[in-house]
């Protein structure tokens, strides 16, 4: 039994030939490698990120020229209802004898209605413009973090073969078994 302890601990303590060696300081390893996968994601997802940024600016400016138009339509709007306003008092001036109080309640319900419809226009507009920002940044978000896991996975599956993943448990249980040796 002592000769197949004695194999893992021999097995743990490899002879570096040069600086080549097994760093069993877990917190300068974990650093390098966090380092490493931090520096392949900013140099491989930067590109990716601002076509990304890009093409979400190009959709978010449509949406701003489009509800621009619609607030150009909706002056458009404003200025027939002002030349409705303008006959509607040119009608009051000739049948004010008549209907003075029917006409000027026509007169305020058209203001009235005209002002509720820009501002609901202007309230969609608005509304739109926020609802397509947050869409777009909880897009760039989501799209950031899965490139970054499938970058993160591709540089750990690419680094990882067998024969290492094989030394680096073998290393790890004789490192163990002198733990446990030790203790006894």
């Amino acid at each position: 039994m002592k000769n197949v302890t004695d194999s893992f601990v021999y097995l743990g303590h490899w002879p570096s030939a040069g600086s080549f060696g097994f760093n069993t300081d877990i917190l300068a390893t974990n650093l390098i490698n966090l380092s490493v996968v931090l520096g392949v994601l900013i140099f491989f997802g930067k590109g990716v990120l601002s076509d990304l940024l890009d093409n979400r600016k190009q959709r978010i400016l449509n949406t701003i020229r489009n509800s621009e138009e619609l607030h150009e339509g909706a002056i458009e709007q404003l200025e027939k209802a002002r030349a409705r306003l303008r006959k509607v008092e040119i009608e009051a001036d000739e049948f004010r004898v008549n209907g003075y109080s029917d006409i000027e309640r026509e007169k305020l319900n058209l203001i009235d209605s005209t002002y509720k419809t820009l501002e609901q226009l202007e309230n969609y507009k608005n509304e739109t413009i926020n609802f397509e920002q947050q869409k777009a940044s909880n897009q760039v978000r989501q799209r950031v973090f899965q490139q970054a896991l499938q970058a993160a996975l591709g540089t750990l599956n690419s680094c990882l073969n067998n024969e290492l993943h094989l030394r680096t448990i073998s290393a790890n249980i004789g490192i163990l078994a002198a733990m446990k040796q030790i203790t006894d």
